[in-house]
């Protein structure tokens, strides 16, 4: 009886083929019954060059068409999980008629489909040759979150209590996302971070020795956020709303793609509230006294209760097509907006100095308000010889920020205003990139890259102070402070090669990196800033040996260079607490770093271990240093001299079961800093061990349901005048999934043990020694819900490019 049906189903595809023109057609059914098989994944290999050229999945019918395809031997692949691949050997004779291959029928097949399970698992981290990657996507315990709880548990990246990213100890360094860089990280990683929900975050990529292809920008290293992309044929929509008691997040996307084009929509809005917690300063500051030729000392106590609230926004829009099997376009365009409040309510503040006691009792009020804008096209040209590619890449970058602070003097007794103090900072951060890139196989194991880059960005910063009596006196210039505004031009040239070999088990990457850098800045109305150009040459050196059993060793060594952030240039002073200011310098030089790394990657019974260890110099190292000025303490960026880091990062990931998975590790370091004055009051050398842990897994129950946790560590971090401590931190939740798996539902307490903690920083110097403890209540408590529409199916044709690529 099949085999009648057979014939029938035969006999009626080829009428129906026979009436469409030019192409490759057919459709798949299910052997035992009969059935089709919706979006199975059909390919086509020409035989001539042994090489995938197109691809397209079936309908809901299980039909298929592959349209302009040209005279010759071609065999047609069909596969489909749970069944046995199927591969057909054809040949088209001409071009004007379309060819039927008739039904094609998979069979079922365990084995096969037990292969697919195991292979779609990755590991939580993998090595490569010159990066380390951890696959979020994997890692199902960030739910609600943002990109900084994903970082947190990133081997070698540390996050502290407000956000900012360091790896290996170092804050110095480059910020991607999509390999692209954006203006919001260079004001603020932090706020960056902040703007993108950790659900959309496929991989996180830490390159602590960049090939030559890379910008040398970031001493420690490269960061590389790859969101999740669209692959899939069809419709897609996905929600995430997540209610807690500090902060919530409202998230949607949707995509769809449709034979050669395919866009996507995205928006993420993340209100924050209920953010509290003390402030506690003491500081006693030696203050040379010209007239006596002496020194008078101020001792001076601060406390008050802080708060933060604030809402973000981003909207993303992404839309690629593909002009024909070679040639592809792709724009993405993402916008972002921020509105961010802290406060310091009933600041008080206790001065002895010269047997004088004075109080004063105010209410701040700092803002970081603004928008962003981040547009890239890019063209990638293929060709038939496998691996030779060329790109072209244009960025277009903008962030718009008003930062300030106003301050209200007010009245112990009544509370009444006295004074105000305002301080407005409005500016922008542009700029705008053009990159050339182009790849060639040398033979089948060696690939030469070159290309070239040209960034210019531009900072525009205009800062002005004003002073008013009383709750409602007009503001008026403060006297007391130069209200100016200052530009910043940077334009940076460079050319690369780099150079790829494998022979057997090894690889070796190695190339070198020019940069040229021409500067321009100055004040309003007054002559250019004299800050010389320079060229700076940055060689980079992978080599990897791969072991029996998955093992892994690999030796680096590069050099990088580490400019000075838009935020370390910026001459605006931040003295929302005048005895804890901050203010940029625009005489920095830049930072150079060279960097030696060696890692190891084995398994230990089920478990894999990641280990490596590293040694990083830097001369012309930026660090904060805190100065005396006036009656004042700042805090500004300087050179101070040189740091050397040496350190080892040990990962471990542990399937205890089939259910349970425990992943964890440390990155401990130890530094050595030293400003190398000649002026023995003002030379300085810090030194200190800092360790840092991290513990978290899942646990899976029946029905859909499963459990996570997270805790972390980190140690004293110093800088060449003090250090800072961190708290402990920690999150439960679980997760159920529910409405036939295509919800779910999550519940999650953060900090539940230690409601409240405390952050202490110590500063000692020739002018200044100071204590401030930061006391956060982070207790969090939250709800998520997650929920998808859409039936989809893999875009083969899509995938095959993401597949024949060499970083795949």
């Amino acid at each position: 009886m099949k085999k009648i049906l057979l014939l029938i189903i035969t006999g009626i595809s080829s009428v129906v083929v026979a009436q469409k023109p030019t192409g490759v057609s057919g459709f798949v059914i299910d052997s035992l019954t009969l059935k089709p098989v919706e979006f199975a994944t059909v390919a086509i290999m020409d035989l001539s060059v042994n090489k995938l050229i197109n691809g397209t999945v079936c309908d809901e019918n299980g039909k298929f068409s592959i349209p302009k395809v040209d005279k010759g031997n071609y065999q047609l692949i069909v596969s489909f999980v749970g069944y046995t691949t199927k591969k057909i050997i054809f040949r088209i004779t001409d071009k004007g008629r379309e060819t039927s291959v008739g039904p094609i029928i998979l069979g079922p097949s365990v084995k096969m489909l037990h292969e697919v399970v195991v292979e779609g698992q990755k590991a939580l981290v993998e090595e490569k040759v010159d990066r380390t990657i951890y696959n979020a996507e994997q890692d199902a315990t960030t739910k609600g979150g943002d990109a900084s709880d994903v970082l947190k548990r990133v081997p070698m990246l540390t996050v502290d209590v407000d956000g900012n990213v360091s790896l290996r100890g170092s804050a110095n360094v480059k910020v991607l996302i999509n390999n692209k860089p954006s203006t919001i990280s260079a004001n603020s990683v932090a706020d960056a971070l902040k703007q993108i929900p950790a659900d959309m975050i496929k991989t996180v990529e830490v390159i602590t020795s960049p090939s030559s292809k890379y910008d040398a920008e970031g001493s420690a290293g490269i960061i590389n956020i790859v969101l999740k992309k669209n692959t899939l044929e069809g419709r897609f929509f996905n929600s995430d709303i997540t209610a807690g008691s500090r902060g919530s997040n409202v998230g949607v996307n949707g995509s769809y793609r449709k034979g050669k084009m395919g866009f996507s929509l995205g928006a993420f809005v993340r209100p924050t509230y209920n953010i509290v917690g003390d402030f506690a300063n003491q500081q006693t500051t030696y203050i040379p006294n010209t007239t006596t030729n002496s020194t008078d000392t101020s001792y001076n106590s601060q406390s008050a209760h802080t708060r933060n609230d604030g809402l973000q926004g981003t909207y993303t829009f992404v839309w690629d097509y593909d002009i024909n099997k070679n040639n592809s376009l792709g724009v993405s365009l993402r916008y972002g907006q921020r509105n961010l409040n802290s406060y310091q309510d009933h600041l008080l503040t206790n001065t002895l100095y010269r047997d004088t006691l004075t109080r004063s009792l105010q209410n701040i009020k700092s803002t970081n308000v603004g928008d962003n804008i981040d547009a890239s096209l890019t063209y990638t040209r293929k060709f038939s010889k496998k691996d030779r590619e060329f790109n072209l890449l244009g960025i277009y970058s903008r962030s718009n920020q008003t930062n300030g602070y106003v301050i209200n003097t007010v009245q112990e007794s009544d509370q009444s205003i006295l004074k105000r103090n305002r301080n407005d900072n409005p500016g922008y951060t542009q700029e705008m990139i053009a990159q050339a890139d182009y790849q060639e196989p040398i033979k089948e194991n060696q690939l030469l890259e070159f290309g070239g880059k040209a960034t210019m960005r531009q900072v525009q910063s205009d800062y002005s102070y004003y002073v008013a009596n009383g709750p409602t006196g007009a503001y008026t210039f403060d006297p007391s402070h130069a209200s100016t505004g200052f530009n910043y031009n940077q334009s940076i040239s460079a050319g690369y090669l780099s150079y790829t070999a494998t022979v057997n088990e090894y690889t070796l990457k190695a190339g070198s990196r020019y940069e040229y850098t021409d500067i321009h800045a100055h004040f309003s109305g007054q002559p250019n800033i004299n800050i010389p150009s320079y060229g700076v040459v940055v060689p980079s050196i992978n080599l990897s040996r791969k072991l029996k059993d998955g093992k892994l060793i690999k030796i680096s060594y590069n050099k990088r260079i580490q400019r000075p952030s838009l935020r370390d240039l910026n001459p605006n002073l931040q003295a929302s607490n005048p005895k804890n200011a901050t203010q940029g310098n625009p005489n920095l030089k830049p930072e150079y770093t060279q960097l030696v790394e060696v890692a190891y990657k084995t398994n230990i019974g089920n478990a894999t271990v990641n280990l490596s260890t590293f040694m990083r110099y830097n001369t012309n190292d930026i660090q904060p240093a805190r100065i005396f000025r006036h009656d004042t303490i700042i805090s500004i960026s300087q050179n101070i001299g040189t740091e050397a880091n040496y350190g080892v990062s040990i990962f471990v990931s542990i399937p205890v079961s089939d259910r349970f998975t425990i992943n964890g590790g440390t990155d401990t370091y130890y530094r050595i800093l030293k400003n190398n004055s000649n002026d023995p009051v003002l030379n300085a050398k810090m030194q200190g061990l800092t360790p840092n842990f991290r513990m978290f897994g899942n646990y899976n129950f029946s029905n859909g349901l499963s459990f996570q946790f997270f805790g972390s560590y980190q140690g004293r971090s110093y800088n060449l005048q003090g250090y800072r401590t961190s708290p402990i931190t920690h999150s439960v939740s679980v997760k159920k999934s529910v409405l036939n798996k295509n919800g779910s539902i999550s519940l999650g307490l953060d900090n539940f043990v230690t409601p409240a903690y405390q952050v202490h920083s110590v500063s000692n110097s020739a002018y200044l020694v100071q204590n401030t403890t930061n006391t956060l209540y982070n207790f969090i408590v939250k709800a998520s819900f997650s929920y998808k529409i859409g039936k989809v199916a893999r875009d083969t044709k899509k995938q095959l490019n993401e597949d024949d690529s060499k970083d795949n």
